[in-house]
């Protein structure tokens, strides 16, 4: 029996909460939004795994998902019966507090027409994929998904959460008024292949592993891989990385706190963060997908690992995974952000999932990943 047939047997067993009529079988138009970034390509990734082959992906170039026009134009021409919404404007602190307008723009236009087409062509269900922030900056931990706009957002990244938060309500009202089977899920801190590495824009965890990379090769003289590097990933939106001299190297990394005997880190390194693989992520989506609607899991429902690590902690794994022998130093002056964001996921455990993949050996496949 395969596991198409197998979880078709389980349906009719009454094991699991999902209709007939919706339920995902591999011929089914599968509309991933976002699948060139971390998530998209891993629930790419799990869907292939499953075999599912009507996949149906699109560049920013092909469609701009802030052109409502074009997206409902996509929608009637595609007809998606089911759609991942990956597609988000995503950055750390620093981008955040740099880009605010654009991050409110960009990703509540995204959430608006993507889950405004999905209304009006028809789709099966859409799973909407958030984010932690969403949750106020002074939230009891571990946050459970009723801390909703019960306080202050952190203010390093109110406009992204803002934007979240205004996709969950549209979810959730579309569901109420037009009976839609929209789900939001929101993951923790979320870390893997096809990362964001820029220095300007990326999360802790691959700015982390770059910084750590680029100092040990900085200390080993290693200037071609460093430049190679530089283009790859780039540092800013601004920074011309095509030929430069070997003392341009240096202060591009000395600007970006990357020595040959010590990388300096924003904050104290005293905040708690809780980090899940993508792939892990992939495989929750999957299993929503497929074997709950949104009537079972209500308004939202987070998705993480349920442990979190002091980030003077996770520096210490990261530098010892990517083999920099130098110090650490921290810029007291720069935000801290939170200082704890732990996921209640008890209700996904109910659920039936879990998360499996150890934070060391996910740093380890990650940094794997970004070496090739």
């Amino acid at each position: 029996m395969d596991k198409e047939h197998a979880f078709l047997s389980r349906i009719e067993r009454g094991r699991i909460k999902v209709d007939r009529n919706d339920f995902m079988n591999r011929s089914s138009v599968i509309y991933v939004a976002g699948h060139r970034g971390m998530v998209g390509s891993a629930i790419i990734r799990n869907l292939q795994a499953r075999e599912y082959t009507n996949i149906v992906t699109r560049t920013h170039g092909e469609l701009d998902l802030t052109r409502q026009n074009d997206v409902e134009a996509f929608f009637d021409t595609v007809k998606p019966e089911y759609v991942f919404l990956a597609a988000a404007k995503v950055g750390g602190i620093l981008a955040n507090n740099t880009y605010k307008a654009d991050f409110i723009y960009e990703n509540m236009m995204i959430a608006a027409n993507v889950i405004h087409a999905a209304y009006l062509y028809g789709v099966k269900k859409l799973i909407n994929l958030g984010s932690s922030c969403i949750y106020p900056k002074f939230a009891p931990q571990p946050m459970s998904e009723d801390c909703l706009l019960t306080g202050m957002l952190e203010p390093t990244n109110e406009p992204y959460a803002v934007a979240k938060i205004a996709a969950i309500k549209l979810c959730r009202y579309y569901n109420d008024q037009y009976k839609t089977n929209f789900m939001s899920a929101m993951p923790t801190n979320l870390y893997g292949p096809n990362d964001n590495y820029n220095l300007e824009t990326s999360h802790v965890l691959p700015a982390l592993i770059r910084k750590f990379h680029l100092a040990k090769l900085l200390e080993k003289e290693e200037y071609d891989l460093i430049k190679t590097d530089l283009q790859v990933h780039g540092i800013s939106h601004d920074q011309n990385t095509d030929i430069i001299s070997n003392d341009d190297v240096v202060t591009i990394l000395s600007k970006n706190g990357i020595h040959k005997q010590y990388v300096t880190l924003w904050g104290s390194g005293s905040p708690y963060r809780e980090f899940l693989h993508a792939d892990d992520l992939a495989e929750a989506c999957v299993f929503l997908m497929l074997e709950y609607n949104a009537k079972d899991i209500g308004e939202l429902i987070n998705i993480g690992t349920g442990v979190d690590i002091r980030i003077k902690d996770l520096t210490s794994v990261i530098k010892e995974v990517v083999g920099f022998a130098g110090d650490v130093r921290w810029d007291l002056s720069k935000p801290d952000g939170a200082p704890k964001k732990l996921l209640y996921v008890e209700k996904l455990h109910k659920l039936g999932w879990k998360s499996k993949i150890d934070l060391r050996d996910g740093i380890k496949l990650t940094y794997e990943n970004y070496e090739r």
